[in-house]
């Protein structure tokens, strides 16, 4: 059965995790107050509505209470953020995720008995000051501050040598999840394996032994 995601607030941010969710293959239901920003994202999503998400008359008549997950991206407007998370619980919605924009805001989202908070411009931030320090970085999911699961073209100087010759535990703090070779994926790699040219790495570990890690 397919889970079924409400969006709450279609800034950047909203706009986007509902249209991939929605070509996907989930249920989206997208609701914000402005018309033009609902007719943007109407032909990609199962359902739209134009309403202000703080009525709670109006959201729960929406429906938004059934779906499995819903994502408030109300962006700059902290009280209007927090007032339909408290909605959205009052409501019995199973699982909240929302977007935060401080870290005060996000300590409040989290005592609210949110399941998980974002703060897409940080971590944007992040990434990009990753990308820069570290060419051989191709895609990144923060996990917290200083951990975080790493998509990494391997550098030439791995190329022929096992997992155990290369030590990267012991000398990055990072352990390797699996190796992405020719469209396959190698899932928990034996110390035997060796690395070819063109591998591509899935570590999991610290965003320092990352930024250790040799370049090409």
């Amino acid at each position: 059965m397919k889970k079924t995601f409400g969006v709450i607030g279609l800034g950047r941010f909203g706009f986007y995790v509902a249209k991939t969710l929605a070509e996907l293959g989930a249920e989206v239901i997208a609701i914000d107050s402005s018309e033009d920003r609902v007719r943007e994202i109407a032909d990609f999503v199962t359902q739209t509505y134009i309403l202000d998400a703080m009525d709670e008359r109006a959201l729960k008549e929406s429906g938004i209470n059934n779906c499995d997950i819903v994502i408030v991206s109300i962006g700059q407007n902290v009280e209007a953020n927090l007032i339909v998370v408290m909605i959205l619980i009052e409501l019995g919605v199973k699982e909240i995720i929302a977007k935060a924009v401080t870290p005060l805001h996000g300590k409040l989202l989290e005592k609210m008995g949110v399941a998980r908070v974002v703060y897409p411009e940080r971590d944007m931030a992040v990434r990009v000051a990753h990308s820069l320090l570290v060419k051989n970085v191709l895609e990144e999911i923060p996990l917290t501050a200083k951990y975080g699961i790493y998509e990494v073209s391997v550098p030439s100087e791995f190329v022929g040598k096992s997992l155990k010759e290369l030590h990267l535990r012991r000398r990055f703090n990072l352990n390797v999840l699996a190796i992405r070779r020719d469209g396959d994926l190698l899932v928990n790699p034996t110390s035997e394996d060796i690395i070819k040219k063109g591998d591509i790495l899935l570590l999991l570990g610290e965003t320092e032994g990352i930024v250790k890690l040799p370049q090409d």
